[in-house]
């Protein structure tokens, strides 16, 4: 299981936008990494737009935002035109990021679960929330967690 502290498994996967996203390229800033169940269904779209009304203020703490799911790329195209979605959506298709980051089924293991990580500047988990309810929370506690981050690193 990962824990806080943890080197966070390095990746790269297609976005939704035809490019490739690699976390390794992401070192010196924070990464918001979310994982969410599907597209386009309401707590997902619900925390996605929470992410994109709020996406400047995770670009003011200097956060760089991505969501994951198991849904297509085109999918994922269609979903962040609709919704206007500032960031990239990443196509985990085959699952293997999901595992790579121990994200837990939900609902009697039927659903992907929604989890949010952030990684800190260095490549470390500072951060773990799991919550299916609740969509728009991992917004807010994570902007705490890098208001944290923030604050410690200029100390």
């Amino acid at each position: 299981m990962l824990q806080l502290g943890d080197q966070a498994p390095d990746f790269s996967l297609p976005t939704g936008s035809g490019s490739t996203f690699h976390l390794a390229d992401q070192r010196g800033k924070p990464v918001v990494l979310y994982f969410y169940p599907k597209d386009d269904t309401p707590g997902c779209t619900a925390e996605a737009c929470a992410f994109r009304d709020q996406y400047e203020d995770f670009l003011d703490l200097g956060a760089v935002v991505v969501g994951v799911s198991s849904d297509s790329e085109a999918s994922h195209q269609k979903f962040a035109q609709k919704h206007r979605l500032p960031f990239p959506l990443l196509a985990d298709t085959s699952g293997t990021l999901r595992k790579q980051y121990e994200v837990p089924r939900a609902f009697l293991g039927l659903l992907p679960g929604r989890v949010t990580f952030v990684i800190d500047a260095q490549g470390k988990i500072a951060y773990i929330f799991n919550s299916m309810s609740g969509a728009t929370d991992h917004v807010s506690k994570t902007k705490e967690v890098l208001r944290g981050l923030v604050n410690n690193a200029g100390k």
